[in-house]
């Protein structure tokens, strides 16, 4: 006997494990093999082994949230899915280890029973250790990264080796604020896309920190293969994406990081398959600043033009869409071995979500903006409005260094963010003054002499 199933629409491909049970379930149910009241109202997920027992899938909370749209009311998945597919409220979710166990139950010959609780211990992040009062003699930049961290904006670091640059990018997510039910809901769906759900019961609480190697690839950092999954730029959505020693990664690949930097999302094209992934993310990176990693200090030894082909490795756009580019400064031995911690990131974070609630209140009306980073052209002319002051210190730098439009624009977010972290409503001239500051690398780029 031969058997065609057909999973409409037959035009568009399917593959995946996760087709295993429904298949069963329909084919037994055309067979007569199974008897069940009301069979349209249930969804089934799930991978079936030779014996017919029933293993977990990824991407289970995704298609539980498609199934609760497509108005079905419950939900068949493994147990090991169970707290996975519970996160979706307004679905009744049931757990099973069995095809014989399904069966069972769709015909009533069997009272569903909430499997055994599995192990509810949640391990600690690794950035639940650490915090900013480790940070000492760096006052000033993490004045900046606060700052950056208020209103979601990009950051460079520039520095020696050893000045702590990975230091303070590592605690960034310390002082971020905490994330909305929506967010958490967001990020957990693309983890569970990738299979890296760590804790399948529970939603994603804590922000993402992506710190892919400079070997990276770019479908690993784009996203791709023949899935077409997610990669670093959407694993690091609503978080942190961190690349350090930005300037040895391949110039096509930082490229590539353009278009999803402005968009907030990628869209992944494969013969295939076509995905679109949120990547709204916050780009922290880290360079040296010359081949040798001492300039300005007597052991450097190279010229201008090495230094300005070194930094070339990194495009004039891509240095653009960095709000903040500053130098870190080698720390004092005397800070270093005194016994006096920094401000915690408790501390820190205060300030952040302060900022970041000024920032909500004013954005409540508007879809997909959360900060001031995120900001379009319009609604930077209706809420960063200069004083006249402010307009000639602009005019002044504009003359001078040449920024462009992308520049002219950052400048008035960051000096917005800067305003919210003082609770003024007006942008004043000491925050586009402190904007101005943000811009090391353009200042010092323009200074230097190439022969």
């Amino acid at each position: 006997m031969k058997i065609v199933i057909n999973l409409a629409p037959s035009d568009m491909k399917k593959s995946g494990s996760h087709l295993d049970l429904a298949m069963a379930v329909g084919l037994l149910a055309e067979t007569n093999q199974l008897k069940a009241k009301e069979l349209q109202n249930y969804g089934f997920i799930g991978e079936l082994s030779l014996n017919a027992g029933l293993r977990p899938c990824i991407g289970v909370l995704p298609m539980v949230i498609a199934a609760k749209e497509a108005g079905i009311k419950n939900m068949i998945v493994p147990v090991e899915n169970i707290k996975e597919a519970s996160l979706v409220s307004g679905i009744n979710i049931f757990g099973f280890r069995s095809l014989k166990d399904v069966v069972k139950f769709l015909e009533e010959k069997k009272r569903y029973q909430l499997p055994v609780d599995m192990d509810t211990n949640i391990k600690k992040d690794w950035f639940d250790e650490i915090d900013f009062k480790d940070v000492q003699g760096q006052d000033a930049i993490i004045e900046y990264v606060v700052v950056a961290a208020s209103g979601g904006h990009n950051m460079l670091m520039v520095g020696a080796p050893g000045c702590g640059k990975s230091m303070i990018a590592k605690r960034i997510p310390t002082i971020l604020p905490s994330m909305t039910e929506e967010e958490s809901l967001e990020v957990t769906k693309i983890y569970s896309v990738a299979g890296l759900l760590k804790e399948r019961g529970h939603l994603i609480t804590k922000r993402p920190f992506r710190a892919p190697h400079h070997n990276a690839s770019t479908n690993s950092l784009i996203g791709g293969g023949i899935n077409a999954m997610p990669g670093e730029i959407s694993l690091a959505h609503n978080g942190v994406l961190f690349l350090d020693e930005i300037a040895e990664f391949n110039k096509k690949t930082l490229e590539s990081l353009r278009q999803p930097m402005e968009d907030q999302k990628v869209t992944i094209s494969r013969v295939k398959y076509t995905n679109t992934y949120p990547a709204s993310f916050m780009v922290v990176a880290a360079m040296n600043p010359c081949p040798c990693g001492n300039y300005g200090n007597r052991k450097c030894r190279c010229s201008d033009y090495e230094v300005l082909k070194y930094r070339q490795r990194i495009s004039g756009p891509i240095l653009d869409r960095m709000d903040i580019q500053k130098y870190v400064q080698p720390v004092d031995f005397l800070d270093l071995s005194g016994y006096s911690m920094g401000r915690s990131s408790g501390e820190l974070k205060e300030r952040v979500e302060i900022a970041r609630n000024i920032q909500k209140e004013r954005y409540a009306h508007i879809e997909n903006i959360n900060c001031n980073a995120q900001m379009a052209p319009s609604l930077i002319k209706e809420y960063c409005r200069l004083e006249d002051d402010s307009k000639k210190l602009l005019r002044l730098a504009y003359d001078r260094f040449g920024y462009s439009a992308r520049t002219f624009h950052k400048f008035l977010k960051v000096g917005r963010t800067l305003a919210d972290l003082e609770g003024s409503k007006k942008i004043r001239k000491k925050d586009i003054a402190a904007a101005l500051m943000a811009r090391d690398l353009d200042k010092e780029q323009l200074g230097m002499l190439v022969l």
